[in-house]
């Protein structure tokens, strides 16, 4: 049997629970124990900690809560661990693990990755006149934060420098887990298919419980087990070819459709997936059950990468604030947007008294209402809403006003109002991301193991190297579904899963069919123009439709979509997390046939 590597991922985001990793450990059998506790925000969060204590700045509950009680289990199955919780201060993190370490008695060599913090050369940056990838805006006077997605062979040099524990501060997630495949297997630079598998193992790992079964489109199969979700194990080989499952005995669910939805997810266009170490084509990727909890996945393919690294850089653009408030009785959604409409406008017009100019931009959601459905809203009758107001300001003084000025609602608005969360809110710091790209060459990686420091050249594919990106794929199945005199129609749901994600402001549909007869008919109604025409209230930019043949699906790019992404929103799903589920209502034709008793769909019953 071809020797096989399994790699466990026991958390997807700073803040994820303490079971992933204590369960991969007692109950994995895995080799390597990977965490992915970045997000883009994050690392804005942990400038801020640095800034206020120069110990902190690293992802504390790596530290605490994983490492203080497994470390001794760890060391002795001799698991390795690989994990971005260093942050912005991964030297400070590496010494708060060897204290916990000398308290435990265990011995473990802890190799740390630097050189993607690039705050400190923003002016070289500004005067090279770089700008941002997707707006072309020119670089802020600030900047908060700013790091280089660094790729997987600055890890395998630290394992193979004989850590146990690799930190790093900001890699792409990927890397996690593809710079211990680089390490065991001696894969090479130029392994291009085999860095894309890895990389593709990484991405799947790398959300946690997303790819057991977490947020599922069919989540009804995995409820009863929420309680005791399963992390993803990956069985790995030297071909690239891997096995996902997950912890025997766990709860959740591996199966094709689970893969599928975490593979599309935040990806763009599925034949031309960039990362640090390869340009990765995913499209023609096809994932098999291979028994109970267990998926085979192959066909990756990839190329030469380029020769930048994405930096994302965060910066301060003013002030933020919100609350909440419940409204009910008759009407409650009308009442919600008029009470809405008139706090701001009071709030303006004192503002403007106070000499002060008007909000730079405000949101009004009646959750409860459908607001997110835009106009396919079929809640106008609720008659109990939660009312959510934001808004956005340079200064702390404007926001004060709109503080004070919630409240007098309760008396001298619309009946019904009541449960304020909290108090009057106070400002918050917007911070918006500024992505850009950086020529490898003018970021070199470093790995430091006890107390000695090498630095790893990137790799510069030459250009007779890079091959060209392929061409896009496409479906090559039936030209289309006789749809019959009299079609019915159906929520996309019956026909599909869906996965949504974000990348800034972009946010991404992963649509797969269930059934490989259903894609014709994906392919020609669910077309970029009625996917924008359908989030219209949302998306400002434009909408894009990648083919999936691999997985009989489309991934959907909607540009300008999240009104400003992450922190920077004022929308209460600012990262479009919901936005697949609101899809899924979209309604499709279907021949009749296929609702008959013996028609593929014969147990749906929610016909439009």
């Amino acid at each position: 049997m071809a020797r096989t590597i399994r790699i466990g991922c026991g958390a997807g985001f700073w803040g994820d629970t303490p079971e992933g990793p204590a369960q991969l450990v007692r109950k994995g059998g895995i080799d390597y124990l990977v965490m992915d506790y970045l997000a883009e925000i994050t690392m804005s969060i942990l400038a801020r900690m640095k800034a206020k204590n120069p110990n902190l700045g690293y992802a504390t509950d790596f530290v605490g809560l994983v490492m203080k009680p497994l470390a001794r289990e760890i060391a002795d199955k001799g698991i390795k661990v690989v994990t971005n919780a260093g942050g912005i201060n991964p030297r400070a993190c590496r010494a708060a693990l060897e204290k916990v370490f000398a308290e435990a008695g265990v011995s473990l060599k802890v190799a740390v990755v630097e050189g993607d913090d690039l705050s400190g050369r923003m002016d070289d940056f500004r005067a090279r006149g770089v700008r941002e990838m997707f707006s072309g805006e020119a670089l802020p006077d600030r900047i908060a934060s700013a790091n280089a997605y660094l790729g997987g062979f600055p890890v395998a040099a630290a394992l193979a420098s004989g850590a146990d524990i690799v930190l790093t501060g900001r890699c792409v997630d990927s890397a996690l887990v593809l710079g211990p495949l680089i390490h065991e297997f001696g894969w090479s630079q130029t392994d291009y298919d085999r860095l894309s598998a890895g990389s593709l193992a990484g991405h799947l790992l790398e959300c946690g419980a997303q790819a057991t079964g977490g947020i599922f489109t069919d989540w009804e199969k995995v409820a009863d087990r929420w309680d005791d979700m399963g992390f993803p194990i990956a069985e790995c080989r030297a071909d690239g070819r891997f096995t996902v499952t997950k912890p025997e005995g766990t709860g959740g669910l591996v199966s094709p459709a689970t893969i599928a939805e975490q593979m599309v997810y935040e990806v763009g266009d599925p034949a031309s997936y960039i990362l640090p170490d390869v340009a990765c084509d995913w499209s023609r990727v096809t994932l098999e059950s291979a028994g109970p909890d267990r998926v085979d996945v192959s066909g990756a393919r990839g190329r030469a990468p380029t020769r930048s690294y994405k930096v994302s850089a965060t910066w301060p653009d003013g002030y933020r604030s919100a609350i909440t408030m419940m409204i009910a009785g008759r009407d409650a959604v009308a009442k919600a947007e008029a009470v809405g409409a008139a706090i701001l406008k009071r709030c303006e017009r004192l503002m403007g008294e106070a000499g002060l100019t008007g909000f730079r931009d405000a949101s009004v959601e009646v959750l409860g209402g459908e607001t997110n459905y835009g106009a396919q809203s079929r809640a106008r009758d609720a008659r109990e809403v939660v009312l959510k107001l934001a808004v956005r300001h340079d200064s702390r003084e404007a926001l004060a006003i709109f503080a004070r000025e919630i409240f007098p609602a309760a008396t001298a608005m619309a009946q019904g109002i009541t449960g304020f969360s909290g108090g009057r809110p106070e400002p918050q710091p917007v911070i918006r991301l500024f992505s850009f790209l950086a020529d490898k060459a003018d970021v070199p990686a470093r790995v430091d193991v006890d107390g000695e420091t090498k630095e790893i050249p990137p790799f510069l594919p030459n250009e007779v190297d890079a091959s060209p990106p392929p061409a896009p794929p496409s479906h090559t199945g039936n030209g289309g579904v006789d749809l019959g005199s009299d079609p019915v129609r159906v929520p996309l749901i019956a026909l599909a899963h869906g996965r949504s994600g974000d990348k800034g402001d972009i946010a991404n549909i992963g649509v797969m069919a269930r059934r490989p007869e259903f894609e014709p008919v994906l392919r020609e109604q669910l077309t970029a123009d009625r996917v924008k025409a359908y989030f219209a209230h949302f998306v400002a930019g434009d909408v894009e439709r990648y083919d999936w043949p691999g997985i009989n699906g489309f991934n959907f790019m909607l540009h300008k979509g999240l009104g400003g992404g992450g922190i920077a929103s004022l929308r209460h799903d600012p990262q479009g997390k919901a936005l697949a589920q609101i899809l899924m209502d979209i309604d499709v034709e279907v021949p009749a046939s296929w609702l008959e008793p013996d028609g593929v769909l014969a147990e749906w019953k929610d016909v439009a």
